[in-house]
């Protein structure tokens, strides 16, 4: 069989090799309680016919956003992403399986990386940026570690801004390399408050904007705040449209940036794949995770790209990577870099102001209703209501309407100070007809 190509007699002669009896004994450590004794409880088999039409009936259980009002955010966020992106990532010169472990004869794939660099180092207003990442949430752990190497130091301090989930990802791989994090509370507008957090042992400080509330916040005092305690500044940012209207992280002093870049050529996909971007100062270049791709010229002088560095473990030696993450998302990052390249500076501008817009209206559309306030001082396309009851019933209630009406924090957050709050997100894909239904499905569902 194509898949599984080994005999009885190879297996045996693969566990014999090792020192194992069975196939079991390589599963010891797996305590037993995590174990499946027996089959899983599914049909042996179907025919194809029969399989796609039970898997169409489970979706067709979801309430598809393109199908339904679009209010969700908190981390992924619905654009329109032009037919021509779809066309162009498919072109042979651009797309390819993965890796080009000879990179310079991928000179498609090579070109597309060194435009998609200069594209993220322009957005975030820093120097350098590397050829990509697997998301926003890796990218910003990817920054955590990269800071302890720099400063050999050994803690993180993550604001009470930061998403749950990019906290989370965060404490599982620097508690891996031995490293404390320091999460401050949950706050709508709490990122003066890291700065007391700040101390000799900091190697960084983790900051998003615009927060998981939606709050935009200048975080230039924070940044030379730590970089006067010996720490690195890490960006954060899980809307990558942002950066088309918003102050950049590059000019509040940021050392470190990472981004969530699905907003921009990268569908939702029911939550991935998505892209990370990573950019950083120059002279911490070499600590960056992943690849970067340069530009040179050949021996008949004809213009050309190499890989100019690559610190995956998949290139050098495990115990000498800057990251064992060991993806780049190459296909999403075309998918980013082609979006980016059709908007243009100018466009990028244009579609941020009408996100802008477009959830100002709805913020002033359902503060109308009684007992609904917003309680984010300032935002781009996304802010966080207080609602009289609990956020979750609410969503609920809405989506049985046929709404998508947003992210209760209670499915983020277990604080229960937070549990009548809702977070909302507006783009440019949302008509004024879309506010509208909304505003009229929550206050009748509150009423």
């Amino acid at each position: 069989m194509r898949y599984l190509p080994l005999s009885d007699a190879d297996r045996s002669a693969m566990l014999a090799t090792i020192g194992t009896k069975s196939v079991d004994d390589l599963f010891v450590d797996v305590p037993a309680a995590a174990r499946r004794s027996g089959t899983v409880d599914l049909p042996a088999y179907a025919g194809e016919l029969e399989v796609e039409a039970q898997l169409n009936a489970f979706a067709a259980k979801n309430l598809s956003p393109a199908k339904a009002p679009f209010f969700v955010g908190a981390g992924a966020y619905r654009h329109h992403i032009p037919a021509t992106v779809d066309h162009i990532i498919q072109r042979s010169e651009f797309l390819t399986s993965y890796t080009p472990y000879q990179p310079e004869i991928a000179q498609g794939t090579l070109q597309v990386l060194f435009e998609f660099q200069t594209q993220v180092a322009r957005l975030t207003g820093m120097p350098v940026a590397n050829a990509s990442l697997y998301d926003g949430s890796t990218a910003a752990a990817e920054g955590v570690l990269m800071a302890q190497r720099i400063t050999r130091r050994n803690k993180a301090v993550m604001s009470g801004g930061l998403h749950p989930h990019y906290r989370e990802t965060i404490e599982t791989l620097a508690h891996a390399v031995g490293m404390a994090t320091d999460a401050c509370p949950l706050a709508v507008d709490g990122e003066a408050d890291t700065l007391a957090h700040i101390d000799a042992d900091t190697a960084c400080v983790v900051v998003q904007t615009p927060n998981l509330f939606g709050t935009a916040t200048d975080v230039s005092k924070i940044a030379a705040a730590a970089q006067a305690a010996g720490a690195l500044l890490i960006v954060v940012t899980t809307e990558a449209m942002s950066l088309g209207l918003l102050k950049s992280p590059g000019e509040m002093g940021a050392d470190i940036v990472a981004v969530e870049g699905q907003s921009i050529g990268v569908p939702l996909s029911f939550g991935g794949p998505y892209v990370g971007l990573f950019a950083a100062k120059e002279k911490y270049l070499r600590q960056m995770p992943g690849r970067l791709c340069g530009e040179t010229v050949d021996a008949d002088g004809e213009r050309g790209f190499v890989l100019t560095l690559s610190t995956r473990e998949q290139h050098i030696r495990r115990d000498k990577a800057t990251s064992n993450i060991c993806t780049n998302s190459g296909l999403c990052a075309l998918a980013f870099s082609i979006h980016m390249s059709l908007l243009g500076q100018e466009g990028l501008k244009r579609v941020a102001k009408i996100n802008y817009a477009r959830a100002h209206a709805l913020r002033d559309a359902l503060t109308k209703i009684a007992g609904v306030e917003s309680v984010t001082p300032r935002f781009f396309n996304e802010f966080t209501l207080k609602l009289p009851v609990a956020a979750a019933p609410v969503v609920e209630a809405l989506a049985a309407k046929g709404i998508l009406g947003g992210v209760p924090i209670s499915r983020l957050d277990a604080d229960p100070a937070f549990a009548n709050h809702l977070i909302v997100a507006a783009t440019e894909t949302n008509s004024d007809a879309d506010i509208a239904t909304f505003a009229s499905a929550l206050k009748e569902v509150l009423s």
